[in-house]
């Protein structure tokens, strides 16, 4: 089956890695603050929006076939059950 979709441009990629680089600063600020309970939380949304740069653009997963996001999706589902039973298991001991 043939790809369609247009693939970005070398501005994009530039962009987006300009958007991590400045996630990054603002991951490594955040964690010389005291936030209390928060700055995990914090450092932990950021991250999921860094790596949603990488998979959708960096790996293409945005200009692939339908499965594949499928496919991404119920396996990032499985590592968040994963991470949710180990910190339960950790919080509630």
């Amino acid at each position: 089956m043939e790809h369609t979709k247009k693939h970005p441009g070398y501005t994009t990629y530039i962009l987006v890695w300009l958007a991590l680089l400045v996630f990054t600063s603002i991951t490594v600020t955040i964690a010389g603050i005291d936030l209390g309970k928060y700055t995990l939380l914090i450092a932990m949304f950021i991250a999921a929006i860094k790596s949603a740069l990488v998979i959708n653009i960096f790996m293409h997963i945005k200009f692939e076939e339908k499965i594949f996001k499928v496919f991404i999706f119920l396996s990032g589902m499985t590592l968040l059950i994963i991470f949710i039973l180990t910190f339960s298991d950790f919080l509630f001991r």
